[in-house]
């Protein structure tokens, strides 16, 4: 009975523990008026890409659909931000556009976290061949510039927003991989990891519960970064006619349709410029909040 009360006891004060360490970055977070401005500028493109049909009175126009009569009209009126050389809303064609802009960076990231963080922890906690076969395949993917790889994957792949998505993915897994493998090197001479093994628990609950999880604030740090940078590189690829096909709309094609037109209707070009500027800004800046608040050291000197 002392026995339970005291593991009881333990667990709660850890809990507590835990719940003041939360909140201690919420309270980091919420001073840091720069990260705020970014979080909102992400939620306002965000709420704008999901409501998009809703939020314009062309949807049709923002899928798509031409309207020669109105084309090239100047921003004003019915047109908050003008029309393009189809007649179509540009309003319209922004918000559609940043559901594949925006679904681009997160699935980039999403995929390359899934792919190289497994591959680091291994790597990290196993050593040896195993972690000689995995950094030497690491870095033959890091010998190319990683766009002009991209670049040759999609090419090879074909022109779609899937295959851009996988070649850019494909370019950014080894970054995470390094990233955890050096976490998983210090962390596998922890005590409590010798304890686990002392114990007889296996190699693969050790690096699910306890190297993965505590290898984590880097990659969270890394990715919250990256989205902004998948989101430009995106558009790039939809630029050179590599990613998102017209007439589905995305941020890069805009750009690129609207450079043949800049001197005389430079809203075409401008304003899903802007957009990836903004966005690409704002997860960077939301990347250094997340930073400073995960960092101990951080937090105490900005009190």
């Amino acid at each position: 009975m002392a026995l339970a009360e005291r593991l009881l006891g333990d667990w709660a004060r850890q809990r507590r523990s835990q719940l003041d360490e939360y909140n201690l970055m919420l309270r980091a977070f919420r001073r840091d008026w720069l990260a705020l401005i970014s979080l909102g500028i992400i939620l306002a493109f965000v709420i704008g890409a999901v409501f998009a049909p809703w939020l314009t009175p062309y949807p049709e126009q923002g899928r798509g659909e031409p309207n020669i009569i109105e084309k090239f009209r100047p921003p004003g009126g019915e047109h908050p931000l003008g029309t393009d050389n189809l007649g179509r809303d540009m309003l319209a064609r922004l918000l559609f556009g940043g559901r594949s802009s925006l679904s681009m960076g997160l699935l980039v990231v999403i995929i390359a976290v899934t792919l190289g963080t497994p591959l680091g922890a291994i790597a990290g906690y196993f050593g040896g061949w195993l972690d000689e076969a995995i950094m030497r395949l690491t870095d033959i993917f890091l010998a190319f510039p990683p766009l002009l790889l991209a670049i040759a994957i999609a090419a090879a792949l074909g022109p779609s927003f899937t295959n851009a998505m996988i070649a850019v993915a494909f370019t950014w897994w080894p970054w995470y991989t390094r990233l955890v493998r050096a976490q998983a090197v210090s962390l596998r001479e922890r005590f409590y990891i010798e304890a686990a093994r002392d114990i007889g628990v296996s190699e693969g609950t050790i690096i699910l519960r306890h190297v993965l999880p505590n290898a984590m604030t880097p990659v969270l740090v890394q990715a919250t970064m990256d989205i902004g940078s998948a989101i430009l590189t995106g558009a790039a690829m939809s630029f050179i006619g590599l990613g998102v096909q017209p007439p589905t709309p995305d941020w890069g094609n805009m750009v690129s349709t609207g450079r043949i037109y800049f001197m005389n209707q430079p809203w075409f070009a401008t304003f899903p410029g802007l957009a990836i500027f903004l966005v690409s800004l704002a997860f960077n800046l939301l990347g250094d909040a997340v930073r400073d608040v995960t960092d101990p050291r951080t937090r105490r000197a900005a009190r």
